[in-house]
């Protein structure tokens, strides 16, 4: 675990190294950056589920704590200073311990929120959503298309994969699959209990994308 400074005090990432993959420190390395929900930690089911995808596919891993759960808060700050943090740190690990790595960044709900909408600025390589929260909480949710966060999915450029493994029955919603962007429905709900299912989702994604550039 490393502690990383950000505009909105200090993150911490844990960071994962399998075996070093074949072809040695190139830039066509990947690593895997997750973020966690809203009120949640990095030890997640389907955040180690998919921590446990990649460094299969000798892909490396960085589990992203933000400021506001490093300061021991549950309630989450402004969208705003949640990128603002995220980039800070993705941009302190590619300068530092993931140097000459490509970078899929994701998490799971509120942490695949914040990937999406940082994605292009990353300059990110792929895209992870677990539980993306399609709705937002309320009474009205169920069929209000009105106050959907689609538009932080379809903000991921074309250019860049995206993977969204969701509940079949989340109560957020199941988002709609787009061009370069797949959908993978699992049992469950937004809690995705099912770690087989997760890395069963994860794994052929991440495997497909480490091919078409040539290796992790």
């Amino acid at each position: 675990m490393i502690e990383i400074e950000t505009p909105h005090g200090p993150a911490r990432a844990r960071l994962e190294d399998p075996s070093p993959a074949p072809g040695g420190a190139g830039p066509r390395r990947l690593a895997l950056v997750l973020g966690h929900g809203a009120g949640g930690g990095i030890g997640s089911t389907d955040l180690r589920a998919a921590t446990e995808a990649a460094l299969a596919l000798g892909i490396r891993v960085a589990l992203v704590e933000q400021p506001y759960r490093v300061a021991g808060r549950r309630s989450p700050p402004p969208a705003r200073t949640l990128d603002t943090a995220w980039v800070a740190v993705a941009q302190a690990l590619t300068a530092g311990p993931l140097a000459g790595c490509r970078l899929v960044v994701g998490g799971r709900s509120s942490g695949a929120r914040v990937a999406c909408r940082t994605a292009a600025h990353l300059g990110a390589t792929g895209v992870v959503c677990l539980a993306f929260p399609l709705l937002p909480p309320g009474p009205a949710r169920q069929g209000d298309l009105s106050r959907s966060r689609l538009a932080e999915l379809d903000a991921v450029p074309a250019s860049i994969p995206v993977l969204v493994v969701q509940g079949e029955r989340d109560p957020f919603g199941m988002p709609p699959e787009a061009r370069s962007r797949s959908v993978v429905p699992i049992a469950g709900t937004h809690t995705l209990s099912s770690g087989r299912a997760v890395r069963s989702a994860v794994s052929p994604w991440l495997a497909v994308l480490a091919g078409a550039l040539g290796g992790a």
